[in-house]
Order: C-alpha cells, then sequence, then structure tokens
C-alpha cells in the first residue's frame, strides 16, 4: 500500500493512490477542504461529517501507536472521495462526503476493527445535522472524541 500526501493546490493533477482509498493531506489542507465542501454541501444540499479517532497503547508496555500508521490502515477503507488528516492531538481527522451522522457508527465500527490492537476512542460531527460552520464540525468531533477517551476508550460519542 501507498500513502500520497499532497498539499492542497500543489498540483491539480495528482489522483488518490488508489480508486478505493482516501486521500491523506496535511492538517492545513484539510481545514481548507472542509470548509469548501461545507459551502459546496450548502448548495447542493447534501451532508458532510468529521470523525475523529484516536488510537492508545492497551499497556504501559505497548509502543505508542503512529498517527501515519493508522493512517495506512484506515485509507483503505474508505472511500476516494473522502479525505483523512493526521491531527494533534494524535488522531486521525476524516471527512466523509454524504456520510450523516447516523451512518457514522457503521463507518467507525469498520475502521476500527482494522485498530483491534489498540484502546479506540472517536467523535463524530455532521453537516447540517450538528453543526453549520466548518469550525464548529471540528471542534464539536475532536472533544465528542475527547470525552470517549476521559470515559475509558472504545466507544463512538456523537453530538446530540
Amino acid at each position: 500500500m501507498q500513502i500520497s500526501y499532497i498539499r492542497v493546490g500543489e498540483n491539480p493533477e495528482v489522483r488518490p493512490p488508489s480508486k478505493s482509498g482516501a486521500w491523506v493531506v496535511d492538517s492545513g489542507g484539510f481545514r481548507r477542504l472542509v470548509d469548501m465542501e461545507i459551502q459546496k454541501a450548502q448548495r447542493l444540499r447534501y451532508c458532510v461529517s468529521i470523525a475523529c479517532v484516536a488510537a492508545d497503547r492497551r499497556s504501559p508496555e505497548e509502543e505508542e501507536p503512529a498517527v501515519a500508521i493508522l493512517a495506512e490502515r484506515v485509507t483503505p477503507l474508505i472511500r476516494s472521495t473522502d479525505v483523512v488528516t493526521c491531527w494533534d492531538p494524535p488522531c486521525l481527522a476524516l471527512m466523509l462526503i454524504d456520510a450523516d451522522v447516523a451512518s457514522l457508527p457503521s463507518i467507525v465500527d469498520r475502521l476500527t476493527a482494522r485498530l483491534e490492537m489498540y484502546l479506540w476512542s472517536a467523535g463524530g460531527a455532521s453537516y447540517p445535522k450538528t453543526a453549520t460552520r466548518a469550525d464548529d464540525l471540528f471542534h464539536q468531533a475532536l472533544h465528542m472524541m475527547m470525552q470517549a477517551q476521559r470515559d475509558g476508550g472504545s466507544r463512538l460519542y456523537l453530538p446530540t
């Protein structure tokens, strides 16, 4: 498997590494893409979701999982229209096009099956159901993930 890291606007001819894998971009490019996608979703009336997924070691003896390795494991499992970035605090952030908040549990279940050796935590948010601005989506998804971590992990939290 090959993961390609691109900067938005660097080369419009660049394609995802495979037809069945998501784009992996830097965090600045991810924010711009989400903002642009929300604007497009407002005009065309579809949903956009953000999911934040963190993986922690199960015990102090285990090695901390590298976020880039997590990206390699999950990108083949999501569509080429979706986007993944490595985020700080160490987690993955995913922009899922035309995925509403009700579909996030099944998507996260599929992704976390690949993280079976890690204790994972996830949070999500969706335009227009839980937030109407890109910044609000980021904050909600990250806050939900951090709450899931505080509550012991191996769970997905979504805003109500």
